[in-house]
């Protein structure tokens, strides 16, 4: 078989090998959140916790360096590694490996994320609106074509955020979004698994995009800012506190 029919013919589903690094890095992160080595401890000298991890200590080395960049741990020469307080120290990195641990995280963890939405989207989404009025009409004609599913509504909504970010031509917007990436696309299926919410939604394109045909940016943020708050309380059904 040549390359062409490979090509052509086969279908290939390989899932990317996870590097030593990112298998290194899952297992400390784990162990952090789950408190085997809690907020203020100390992690291990090198050479043990390169065998309790399984892999070599170059590896481990480039490991603790990730930690350490996105906020979890803390190094300094000739001192023992500390684990920052993430709630307080960690960055962006942090949110997305939180994301993959709903069952650890804390009851206004989300909601407070829900806040910060709130903050930011009515803002894009009038600035979209006010800039390119018929794209935006465009980015929600897809709802027509959405099945009515959890993931499919994930990604639709997603596709939609990342598109007025870009027609708000503010790049720091885009920029703070891109970085929610991985954390939207974990939370958002267990949002919209809630029917009320993927109605709610709809009704929210539907009313999104007759604002953007009309050009009404105020009425855009009015429409965002209403559904930001629908999220926060469709969202306390799913965690009640």
């Amino acid at each position: 078989m040549t390359t062409d029919q490979l090509s052509s013919n086969a279908k290939i589903s390989w899932q990317p090998v996870s590097k030593p690094t990112e298998i290194a890095e899952m297992r400390l992160i784990d162990a952090i959140i789950n408190g085997t080595f809690p907020i203020n401890a100390t992690l291990p000298g090198e050479r043990e916790l390169s065998e309790l991890l399984g892999v070599t200590r170059p590896t481990l080395r480039e490991t603790l360096q990730r930690m350490q960049r996105d906020g979890w741990i803390e190094i300094h020469q000739g001192k023992p590694t500390r684990v920052k307080d993430y709630w307080k120290e960690g960055k962006l990195g942090v949110l997305n490996a939180l994301s993959e641990h709903i069952n650890g995280l804390p009851e206004d963890f989300v909601p407070n994320l829900l806040k910060v939405r709130l903050a930011l989207a009515p803002a894009y989404t009038g600035q979209a609106v006010s800039n390119a009025g018929a794209e935006v009409f465009q980015l929600l004609e897809g709802r027509y074509q959405l099945a009515d599913s959890p993931e499919k509504f994930s990604q639709f909504d997603w596709d939609l955020q990342h598109g007025l970010t870009l027609l708000s031509e503010n790049p720091i917007f885009v920029m703070i979004l891109n970085g929610f990436e991985t954390l939207f696309m974990n939370l958002a299926p267990i949002y919209f698994d809630l029917p009320q919410a993927r109605k709610s939604s709809l009704i929210y394109y539907e009313s999104l995009s007759k604002s953007a045909a009309e050009g009404d940016d105020r009425l855009a943020r009015s429409l965002t800012e209403k559904i930001m708050h629908e999220s926060l309380k469709f969202w306390s059904q799913i965690y009640p506190q």
